[in-house]
């Protein structure tokens, strides 16, 4: 009998860590393969679907960063530990770690973009040994805005950490910048050969790419990951669709060389 791939199944809550009032991490119940800069689509009978990105993967459990911003995720607000989601997926292509083992490599991430590259980060900021170093860029609005604050300090002791906000709006003391201030002054020993994760609004993302090539890095050894409104996540719907590219089934995450060309 062959699978009906639209059917979701139910996953269990077992963790809701809030970052901001309008962000939360469900921690859900998950057996299975997975790449981080993978998406499911979460739902809720009467509410509809949403796609929503991987940010962290445990033992039997996946981490899911929601965003309070509609009908659905608005419901899903109203979930508790213990409480169930139905779940389709993990869907798309994301990052593949053998394609930053050995090499130098920077994480440049604005936002919600933190979400989808955690994973990444912490991997790599884990297991030191597998990359010739570390550097996340990671800007967020504000101190208020702060996506993941316990998993910084952690990621400090191994790897480069440069955290910046757009305004210091509660006088912490923190770096006040954009993220691509920081890229020209990176210290790398080979960046011909260094790699480069890219996430956040499609704005940083064109000058943040911008930056690290000016800065010598190149286009074959960046990734980015796109976003899209992705409804079906199985190529069949067309809302993901540019050129003859679908997001869902190629992407979300793109080596520079392909996801430079996904205008619209």
């Amino acid at each position: 009998m062959l699978n009906n791939e639209y059917v979701p199944f139910l996953s269990e809550i077992k963790e809701v860590i809030k970052h901001t009032a309008m962000e939360y991490t469900f921690r859900m119940a998950y057996e299975g393969d997975i790449r981080p800069g993978q998406f499911f689509e979460v739902s809720i009978p009467k509410y509809g679907e949403a796609p929503i990105s991987v940010s962290g993967i445990g033992e039997g459990t996946v981490d899911l960063t929601i965003r309070k911003v509609g009908a659905v995720t608005n419901e899903v607000f109203e979930k508790y530990a213990g409480d169930k989601l139905f779940m389709r997926g993990p869907y798309g292509n994301g990052f593949d770690y053998d394609d930053y083992r050995g090499k130098e490599l920077v994480v440049v991430a604005g936002g919600t973009g933190v979400s989808p590259v955690r994973g990444v980060v912490d991997h790599f900021a884990s297991c030191p040994d597998e990359t010739q170093g570390l550097t996340l860029i990671a800007g967020f609005k504000s101190p208020h805005d702060m996506l993941f604050r316990d998993d910084f300090p952690r990621w400090e002791k191994t790897s480069n950490i440069i955290l910046t906000v757009d305004a210091d709006d509660e006088n912490t003391g923190m770096k006040v910048g954009l993220v691509t201030e920081y890229i020209p002054g990176l210290e790398l020993d080979a960046v011909e050969d260094a790699a480069a994760i890219v996430v956040g609004p499609p704005v940083m993302m064109r000058f943040a790419v911008k930056a690290l090539l000016d800065r010598g890095f190149r286009e074959e050894n960046i990734w980015v990951s796109q976003e899209r409104k992705m409804c079906c996540g199985l190529g069949k719907c067309g809302h993901c669709k540019v050129g003859d590219t679908y997001i869902c089934l190629d992407g979300p995450v793109f080596n520079y060389t392909k996801g430079k060309f996904l205008i619209d």
